[in-house]
């Protein structure tokens, strides 16, 4: 599966003599590509709402884009999967530049964790996380520690003063 990316998808049910104005539906989405992300949106209105992809159409399409894709940010993330048991909602704390990034390190931490495959996933709310105190997972908590240093322990100095070819092997530790 390809990196992925956020869509909005609007669309209605097609309109009737006895519907001129079909309410209007939207979804955020996380999809590969805009094909997937339409097929998403008919898989989830589909089971919400009485509108099928024969009976219905696509008002827009658009990507959205990260605000501040540089700047290091704390999410929330709702979710409903299925596993071999049944049924399960979960919520997940990512620390990542995107909300996309943090969709993908979801998509790849249930997979390792809980074998969830991506299409028994739903993403139910993707939030980011202004506030410390909103933090509640312990994984999370100790990256957003004040003055937060990771040791380097085994510095190896590079010397200009040695070879680059010597009869012995070389001892990094002194």
């Amino acid at each position: 599966m390809g990196r992925l990316q956020e869509y909005q998808v609007i669309g209605r049910k097609l309109p009737s003599d006895a519907d001129p104005t079909p309410k209007l539906y939207r979804m955020r989405l996380f999809a590969p590509n805009s094909v997937v992300a339409k097929s998403r949106f008919w898989y989830f209105l589909k089971k919400l709402r009485k509108v099928k992809k024969t009976n219905g159409e696509i008002v827009s399409l658009n990507e959205i884009h990260e605000k501040r894709p540089l700047k290091v940010k704390n999410f929330g993330i709702w979710i409903r999967y299925d596993s071999r048991s049944g049924t399960h909602n979960m919520y997940k704390e990512y620390r990542e530049l995107s909300r996309t990034d943090a969709v993908e390190a979801l998509y790849q931490d249930m997979a390792a964790r809980h074998r969830a495959r991506f299409r028994s996933i739903h993403i139910l709310k993707v939030v980011e996380l202004e506030k410390t105190a909103d933090v509640r997972r312990p994984y999370i908590k100790q990256l957003i520690t004040k003055n937060l240093k990771f040791p380097l322990p085994h510095r190896v100095p590079k010397s200009s003063a040695q070879k680059v070819f010597v009869s012995k092997r070389p001892s990094t530790f002194h």
